[in-house]
């Protein structure tokens, strides 16, 4: 497949590399041209435990000069979905993969508004990634990437997607319905993502506090109330028992929120807590935790002048 990656900051410079050693031509594209430049010079640097790998991958802000791809995956903040599909346009055609791994829910809404639901595919990914120093991308956390039909995009698509992700060594699986796999990272992220941000905790220290323990816990309950509602069949103690799980085995990995604060950087507060909010609003569900976080974190933004 021709491929390009939308968005090359951690996770566009780990999805990137991984579809290039997958042996599909891959390019990333961002409109960072510092960035691009120092891809092109000294490509993609991932450092995954003691080993670091540099793999070649060229890059652009120019999408027109890549032309029609095969699949186009966004990994930009979700505030700049919408500029960064018109910006996009040039590569997508009418047999297009259209896909987001993105964080939180709402992005897909935004990219189907661009392009339409049916060459639209979801999904959620557990690898996570840090920016140690432009071009040089941490992947402490592994795990499994899940992808969907948004809407109206034919399984053979999924797969494809899924089978160019498992070609890099990454763990893939489809999944139709998807949106009750994106509500249960989005229950882990509304949990996990405000309460170390705002406390400046890791991961491991987010569960080993008794009074975070139960913060994280109650949080992640009240969004398993919300996708009950919606009519996903989510099971609140499994959930939380698998974030504490996760917490601890991340140990010290700070999470992305976390890094959003201490680079006074906006955050994705809106797709994650926000569309919890959102939803339990259309549902008469209360989410006081959830709502609460929200304003905090809205409140930080506001201080830093972002926004």
């Amino acid at each position: 497949m021709k491929i390009a990656v939308v968005g090359a900051g951690a996770m566009g410079a780990i999805f990137g590399a991984r579809f290039a050693q997958g042996g599909h031509e891959t390019v990333v594209i961002d409109i960072a041209q510092p960035l691009v430049d120092t891809y092109n010079r000294d490509g993609i640097r991932i450092v995954r435990a003691e080993k670091e790998t540099t793999t070649r991958v060229p890059a652009t802000t120019d999408p027109a000069s890549v032309g029609l791809v095969d699949a186009v995956v966004f990994f930009t903040k979700c505030y700049h979905t919408a500029s960064a599909a018109q910006f996009a346009r040039p590569l997508v055609g009418p047999d297009t993969v259209v896909a987001s791994l993105q964080n939180g829910w709402g992005n897909g809404d935004v990219l189907a508004e661009s392009f339409g639901s049916d060459q639209l595919v979801v999904g959620v990914t557990y690898n996570s990634g840090t920016v140690l120093e432009p071009g040089r991308v941490a992947h402490p956390g592994v795990g499994p990437t899940i992808v969907g039909p948004f809407a109206d995009a034919s399984s053979a698509a999924v797969e494809r997607l899924a089978q160019a992700l498992r070609d890099g060594g990454l763990e893939a699986a489809t999944a139709d319905p998807v949106r009750p796999e994106i509500w249960k990272k989005l229950i882990l992220n509304a949990a996990t993502l405000p309460t170390a941000a705002l406390t400046g905790m890791n991961a491991g220290a987010l569960t080993a506090s008794p009074e975070m323990h139960e913060l994280v816990s109650e949080t992640a309950r009240e969004a398993v109330g919300v996708a009950r509602a919606l009519g996903h069949d989510i099971d609140a103690e499994e959930r939380v028992d698998y974030i504490h799980t996760l917490l601890e085995r991340a140990g010290p990995t700070k999470a992305s929120m976390l890094q959003d604060f201490e680079a006074q950087r906006r955050t994705e507060i809106d797709v994650i807590n926000g569309a919890v909010v959102r939803a339990a609003a259309e549902h008469g569900v209360e989410v006081p935790l959830n709502r609460a976080f929200v304003a905090l974190v809205k409140g930080w933004e506001a201080t830093q002048g972002l926004g």
